[in-house]
């Protein structure tokens, strides 16, 4: 070592510690990688992502690889320090002593921090760079990183610790890919994603928090006269009306308003051409999963359901449109109703209808008015309070406050609710 110029002592000691940078910096650039970014460069023709994607699969492996070059060359650059040091100082023990505090200060900035620094801050980039010469190194020295994984995975045994593979532990659950879609910003735009966002609450959404109630059902009485039921065709905004002999819960099929219409034109109509035209039913449990409810209607050929509870009453209606509205938001094409004239008047205020649907209020008037219960807003009042209350009584629910208008028959006919923040 001595017959070598002390210039070249110093050029190989700079080479040595570039190299431990280089392997620290890979090292931190390949576990920080975004792999589904690797994934979608690999599928645009990215050899080096599909170079990256294979070493990521087998860590063991890569860590193996890059670990040995590192402290190998980490070791180097210590007893090569110690040479440069002993022959300009000479062997004195506090000459050795500020030799390894020295070595340690380069490596520490020089091999270790600034490097790592950088692979995490472009991980993505560098992961495409080094996996070419770190796969070229795995294959000339596999068997040897293969013998000292050996002893990794036996410690590993001793320890009762299960090496899984590289998928595992990047699998995303919901709330993660829940944020990622929250924290995409300008890649993904507003209304995407809103409804990616929307997607993930499907499961937890039955068809009852979108059903139509019962009594905002369009619906024809076949026992009234012909001429009421006429009426009632001629002035409807549906094309498919549900059908009931007297009473709601005796519902006999489902009308098609254009047959109505043909048949009308050939001939006079009868309540016998109405009850020829119904086609059958199809009944909801109220508790389906509109996920679920989506499939299935796909898989009858339906559109339209009545939904029914436990017992078989009915309690309302829904169509594939309500469930679409979920996911992309309101049709403009849809019925008027209560929900279209929402809106905050000049004093922060609104009245509404107590069968409003708690989900059509927190999406239309941006209020977080619990949903994992009663869902409507009369039966909220009525659980919070716990008995039917009078008109003027006021409660304050989930920070909005809210006022009772009129009530009768046992429910709550109208409601005054009041912007959260306009009430100091």
């Amino acid at each position: 070592m001595d017959s070598i110029p002390l210039y070249a002592q110093s050029a190989i000691l700079v080479t040595l510690l570039a190299l431990s940078g280089f392997f620290s910096m890979a090292e931190t650039a390949m576990m920080a990688a975004n792999r589904y970014r690797l994934r979608t460069a690999a599928s645009q023709g990215s050899r080096g992502a599909r170079l990256a994607l294979d070493l990521l699969e087998h860590t063991d492996k890569l860590l193996g690889i890059i670990l040995l070059f590192n402290n190998l060359v980490n070791a180097a650059a210590a007893t090569l320090v110690s040479v440069i040091t002993i022959r300009l100082f000479g062997s004195e023990e506090w000459v050795l002593g500020v030799s390894t505090l020295g070595v340690t200060f380069l490596i520490l900035v020089f091999s270790e921090i600034t490097p790592k620094v950088v692979g995490a801050n472009h991980a993505n980039r560098l992961a495409c760079i080094v996996s070419y010469p770190l796969s070229a190194l795995l294959k000339g020295l596999y068997f040897v990183v293969w013998f000292i994984n050996l002893f990794v995975a036996g410690l590993l045994r001793l320890l009762r610790l299960k090496s899984h593979g590289g998928q595992d532990a990047h699998n995303l659950s919901t709330e993660e890919l829940r944020t990622l879609v929250l924290e995409s910003g300008a890649f993904i735009p507003p209304k995407h994603r809103s409804i990616l966002l929307n997607l993930f609450e499907l499961e937890d959404i039955t068809v009852e928090d979108v059903m139509t109630p019962r009594n905002q059902i369009e619906a024809v009485n076949i026992a009234e006269p012909l001429s009421v039921i006429a009426g009632h065709l001629a002035t409807c905004y549906h094309t498919r009306l549900p059908v009931f002999d007297g009473e709601m819960n005796a519902v006999v099929g489902i009308l098609h308003v254009r047959r109505v219409l043909g048949q009308t034109l050939d001939r006079s109509l009868s309540v016998a051409d109405i009850r020829e035209m119904l086609s059958k039913p199809y009944f909801i449990p109220a508790s389906t999963p509109i996920y679920s409810q989506l499939h299935f209607f796909q898989e009858n050929r339906e559109r339209l359901g009545l939904v029914v509870d436990e017992y078989g009453e009915l309690l309302g209606l829904v169509t594939l449109e309500d469930i679409i509205e979920e996911l992309i938001g309101k049709f403009t094409t849809s019925a008027p109703g209560a929900a279209d004239k929402l809106g905050w008047n000049d004093d922060g205020s609104v009245i509404v209808d107590g069968s409003q649907h708690l989900r059509t209020l927190n999406r239309t008037l941006g209020l977080n008015l619990p949903v994992d219960g009663p869902k409507t807003l009369n039966g909220l009042i009525l659980e919070h309070l716990q008995d039917i209350p009078e008109s003027g009584v006021s409660v304050k629910i989930a920070g909005t406050p809210i006022e009772v208008v009129q009530a009768e028959d046992r429910r709550i006919k109208n409601v005054r609710i009041f912007r959260p923040h306009a009430v100091k």
